[in-house]
């Protein structure tokens, strides 16, 4: 791995040697894992307030206000890049952190259903599911010798594939046999997408930071990558928890 990392260095005329690169790698990757960790406990706080707060939950599940939300999310999520890389650092903060909590609020009302239904059990058992699958993954991605620049593009239509799907489940599939059975496939086909995109992503995340420092990026660039970084594993992971646990109501909910 080390070899790897060093002809960008070598290449250019730098000082940097292939262990600095290295030891930078790492604490770039460890960097970026530990924003997304606080970025999911920071979701958790978010749910946890609100299933004390029956109003508010009310209030996004059944008003307007959860489609604001989910435009919002993927809105954040198309123009994230441009965001994260155009203003400051403390804009790429705040645009994380929002994320976050949008997140949060948009899960909360489907974990009330499972605590009220007395399936808290199947939460834990979807987030521990969601873990391992997405620390496998991300380490694929991150050891793979196989180039995943040009998933980005299919990845990406896919992702626009299943939101239109889900849409038109939502909207114009009524009956509840046909609706679960058409959610638990979109589900499964949405854990695949987004367990290769994890791979895609960290390995992605790993080439930010090669370039940026065999290009001599700045402190204030390669913060910025890693919060950027942090931001799509972020999104992969609460993806992946949140079909997996809709995969797991269904299968305990069958008659």
């Amino acid at each position: 791995m080390a070899e790897a990392y060093s002809r960008p260095a070598v290449s250019r005329g730098t000082a940097r040697t292939a262990g600095d690169i290295d030891q930078g790698l790492r604490s770039f990757m460890i960097g970026t894992y530990n924003y997304m960790a606080l970025g999911v406990a920071g979701t958790a706080v978010v749910v946890l307030a609100l299933l004390n707060s029956p109003a508010a939950l009310a209030v996004i599940a059944s008003g307007p206000l959860k489609w604001v939300l989910f435009a919002a999310v993927l809105g954040l999520g198309f123009f994230a890049h441009k965001l994260f890389y155009s203003g400051s650092t403390v804009v790429a903060h705040g645009a994380y952190w929002l994320y976050c909590a949008m997140w949060g609020a948009m899960m909360a009302p489907m974990i009330y259903v499972f605590v009220s239904k007395g399936l808290i059990g199947l939460v834990g058992q979807a987030f521990f599911i969601a873990a391992a699958t997405f620390a496998a993954t991300s380490v694929i991605g991150y050891t793979t010798k196989k180039d995943m620049t040009g998933w980005g593009g299919f990845l990406s239509m896919a992702s626009i594939g299943l939101i239109v799907a889900m849409l038109v489940s939502f909207f114009f599939i009524t009956d509840p046999g046909t609706s679960k059975m058409v959610s638990f496939g979109i589900s499964a086909v949405v854990v695949l997408l987004f367990s290769v995109a994890t791979a895609w992503e960290t390995q992605n995340i790993k080439n930010m930071y090669l370039a940026g420092a065999s290009s001599g990026g700045g402190e204030e660039f390669l913060n910025r990558s890693s919060i950027f970084g942090a931001f799509m594993l972020y999104g992969s992971f609460v993806t992946l928890f949140v079909h997996i646990l809709n995969m797991l109501g269904i299968m305990n909910t069958e008659e």
